[in-house]
């Protein structure tokens, strides 16, 4: 005959093996089907895509930030609810600004503002991390306009305009991308639910509040009441080892959520800080392929 503590040993076990096997199909993103994967993208040249030259025009007119959003607004034809719109209004108002710090001329700031425009639209594809992508996207669309090589590439910004660029773009926009993804992007949660097979939903203790001090009295509690029952009725002995099953799975399934929690946490702060401390990256190459 199965030892009581060895039944509860194999079902607990049952558990964390379907719990692991969620975890792994949560890793590859096929827990929702709407939640976009980030994808490796390529790079292609941008010049006059989304700001023509009569634009470029208009907006070498304005000269105060009011103005500058207002053509900004139309030529990008933004049409989002606050505080989307004001945070992307932004966005567009200090690259031109830098632009004309940089005095760049016009080809240069259309092709820059499109390359800002693609990188912001990649960020916020996914609600996942694709800070990684993100940032090789932004290289490749640089090296994109600064070697000669038509019609795959066109040399419009020099090595020192890249690395000026691409420290911008680092500081003002990288640094940053945790903030646009929050406001840009649906929040995505995980609602978890366990089943037990075998135990019947009136046998479920009622739990008014999670946490791990009331819950281990609901269980002394029904612990006692078990003991009790046993006395006057035999068929109940089976309840308080139901029941202290139920908690020691949920426990260790609690214990586990704040592992890999604690993990996701930690990663995103190993990567914050990489690029936190990440120094000038080296100048891309110029030479073209032949």
């Amino acid at each position: 005959m199965v030892n009581t503590k060895q039944w509860i040993d194999c079902l607990l076990c049952c558990q964390l093996l379907q719990f692991a096997q969620f975890l792994i199909r949560l890793k590859k993103h096929t827990m929702n089907t709407k939640t976009k994967v980030p994808q490796a993208l390529k790079a292609k040249v941008m010049l006059w895509t989304d700001v023509s030259y009569h634009d470029m025009e208009e907006i070498d007119k304005m000269h105060s930030i009011p103005d500058l959003e207002s053509a900004l607004c139309s030529v990008f034809r933004v049409d989002l609810l606050e505080p989307k719109r004001g945070v992307l209004l932004e966005l567009y108002v200090q690259a031109v600004l830098f632009c004309r710090e940089c005095n760049f001329i016009k080809e240069q700031t259309s092709a820059l503002l499109s390359i800002i425009k693609s990188i912001h639209e990649a960020n916020i594809e996914t609600p996942l991390n694709n800070i990684e992508q993100c940032f090789k996207y932004c290289k490749e669309l640089l090296l994109c306009h600064s070697v000669r090589r038509p019609p795959f590439s066109i040399n419009i910004f020099s090595s020192e305009d890249v690395n000026c660029i691409l420290k911008y773009i680092h500081n003002s926009y990288v640094r940053h991308y945790k903030l646009y993804k929050y406001i840009f992007t649906p929040q995505v949660k995980l609602d978890l639910s366990l089943t037990y097979s075998g135990i019947s939903d009136q046998d479920e203790p009622t739990m008014e509040d999670s946490s791990a001090p009331d819950f281990e009295n609901e269980i002394k509690k029904e612990t006692r009441q078990d003991s009790k029952a046993s006395i006057e009725e035999p068929n109940g002995a089976s309840l308080g080892s139901k029941s202290e099953l139920k908690a020691l799975i949920e426990k260790e399934v609690r214990e586990q959520m704040m592992l890999v929690s604690g993990q996701l946490d930690q990663r995103m702060k190993d990567i914050a800080d990489q690029h936190n401390s990440a120094q000038d990256s080296p100048q891309p190459n110029h030479k073209a392929k032949k």
